[in-house]
């Protein structure tokens, strides 16, 4: 069977702007667009983040069209149905946290959010996107 291209999408947006996730002056970027791939590719998914401490708790959510995000991976843990291909390391330096899909699938193609929680104690403050003309 011949190699499907497919569209990947990583950004909930079209346009070509950044996406700002944040808290406060916590954030998380990820350049907006489109990837194609093809199945059995590897793909990775950029996520750079900003923030104020140095106690950080970063998560990966894949949504499909017409559905509520899901939990794909968080810093320490990823969900059962995603530890065969998806993975994300936290470097720490160039403050990233990118997603690594092992062996595309069609199924993949969806949009893909990287999310930021700060775990300074006490801050209750509910994340919210931001979208900005960076």
């Amino acid at each position: 069977m011949k190699d499907q291209n497919l569209n990947f999408l990583y950004s909930p947006t079209v346009v070509q702007k950044k996406l700002r996730l944040s808290s406060g002056q916590d954030r998380v970027e990820q350049s907006s667009g489109e990837m194609t791939a093809s199945e059995r590719d590897h793909v990775i998914v950029g996520c750079n983040y900003f923030t104020t401490g140095t106690n950080t708790n970063l998560f990966w959510y894949k949504q499909l069209p017409n559905r509520s995000p899901t939990l794909i991976l968080g810093q320490y843990t990823t969900e059962p149905d995603f530890k065969k291909r998806f993975s994300a390391t936290l470097n720490s330096t160039s403050r990233t946290f990118p997603l690594v899909i092992k062996n595309q699938h069609v199924s993949d193609s969806a949009v893909y959010y990287c999310a930021l929680r700060p775990t300074v104690s006490g801050n209750t403050r509910t994340l919210y996107k931001n979208p900005t003309n960076k």
